[in-house]
């Protein structure tokens, strides 16, 4: 019986949960039967849409997300997603295999490719208030994006760290 996993990112206007807000959730949902990725931006993220999003999935892997994503999403949505789903933080894998740094780091050193270079967590807050402040739609478009690819290289991490 296969497993259906789950790879999660979020974006945030900042660091701290208890002053910060998440601004997008993207989760990228792998099952044989076929993949399926679904983000959330903005008010429309919330515990029932993220519970609703991950039904039926056995795993969630996530980067760092056991100090970060998940705490931040207990935080602002209530939902304490470890109660739920086993989880498995790809970080703690990464550091057993002598691969230290963020998520995009690790990925250079392991020859995942990225689309755009550019944009990283302090590019991610300038694009989210820029999306904010203006109504820029391509900013948005372009925070979206890196997320996706968050959460779709988190697959490619995964499989190459545990096969």
């Amino acid at each position: 019986m296969s497993k259906t996993e789950a790879f999660i990112d979020i974006e945030t206007t900042g660091l701290s949960a208890s002053d910060s807000e998440i601004t997008v959730v993207g989760i990228y949902i792998w099952r044989e039967s076929g993949d399926e990725f679904v983000q959330f931006v903005g008010h429309d993220i919330s515990a029932d849409a993220i519970l609703e999003a991950l039904q039926g999935v056995d795993v969630i892997y996530t980067y760092n997300g056991s100090r970060f994503d998940l705490p931040f999403i207990h935080s602002y949505c209530g939902v304490d997603l470890t109660h739920h789903f086993p989880h498995r933080d790809l970080m703690f894998d990464c550091w057993r295999k002598n691969l230290h740094g963020g998520l995009k780091g690790v990925e250079r050193q392991l020859g995942i490719a990225r689309e755009d270079k550019e944009v990283d967590g302090r590019e991610a807050i300038r694009l989210w208030w820029k999306y904010v402040d203006s109504f820029d739609l391509e900013a948005l478009d372009k925070l979206c994006a890196y997320n996706k690819e968050d959460v779709v290289n988190l697959k490619t991490l995964r499989d190459i760290l545990l096969g």
